[in-house]
């Protein structure tokens, strides 16, 4: 029997689209001819729930996956060890409700279909950094940056070694990073820190034309010049005191 297709939504803790958005695209979703995952939420999932995930490689011809920026998305699947041979990400911070279903309307031909929400097991807020390989320059600034000890940085080799070790809403490593490589995916923020393809213009999907290489370094360089520029690096300061400060408060009250 040819495996049919499948689709994940996440139904993000995060907000970052709006309430009435999130339910409208559960309710078309459950009018649709495919097996439907809702998970409550895909960072949390692919951080505690990798097994699953990996599952729906052997049952799934294809894995349509309805969330934030496909490179952030992407890049959080390599970090986290997740092997989905065949996805393909539709980005619901830009695309509307008509047009993600419209796409998957066109896939969605299962003979039977199941709706099904599932909530990780997760018991703190699913924020951390997801590292772009292909950006990063194994700098070391953001693991110096960092108090919290969520990276490791040795012999020119950075890692997320304690995700969870991040703070909530925390951004202010990947605002120092000179060559954009850190995603928070959970950022409000529809920007290259919360996953945008830097020089990308319109919206994206993961087969979406992508930057030529000149565009691309163009935009590096230009991020590594302004880096210090528009108080980014005050920005930044400010974000990992109010962090620290919020650190001190939960620990007094243990």
């Amino acid at each position: 029997m040819e495996k049919q297709n499948c689709l994940l939504y996440c139904n993000c803790g995060a907000h970052i689209i709006t309430d009435k958005k999130q339910s409208a695209l559960a309710e078309s979703f459950q009018r649709l001819n495919i097996d439907v995952f809702e998970l409550h939420d895909l960072c949390a999932f692919s951080l505690n729930e990798k097994d699953f995930l990996n599952s729906l490689d052997s049952k799934y011809n294809k894995v349509f996956i309805v969330a934030c920026y496909p490179r952030a998305i992407e890049n959080m699947f390599l970090q986290n060890n997740i092997k989905l041979s065949n996805f393909e990400v539709l980005n619901f911070r830009d695309l509307s409700e008509e047009e993600i279903v419209s796409q998957l309307k066109q896939e969605a031909t299962n003979d039977n279909s199941n709706y099904e929400v599932l909530k990780s097991s997760l018991e703190v807020s699913a924020w951390y950094p997801i590292i772009d390989e292909s950006f990063c320059t194994h700098c070391g600034q953001c693991a110096r940056f960092c108090v919290f000890g969520v990276y490791k940085f040795k012999s020119k080799k950075l890692d997320v070694v304690n995700p969870l070790y991040c703070k909530n809403n925390c951004p202010a490593c990947g605002r120092t990073c000179p060559a954009s490589a850190i995603i928070f995916p959970r950022l409000p923020e529809n920007a290259v820190l919360s996953g945008a393809q830097p020089g990308a213009e319109k919206s994206e999907s993961s087969h979406a034309k992508k930057p030529g290489l000149f565009v691309m370094l163009n935009e590096r360089n230009s991020m590594r010049r302004s880096i210090f520029k528009e108080g980014i690096m005050q920005q930044a300061e400010e974000e990992k005191l109010k962090a620290i400060n919020e650190y001190k408060k939960e620990l007094e009250k243990k």
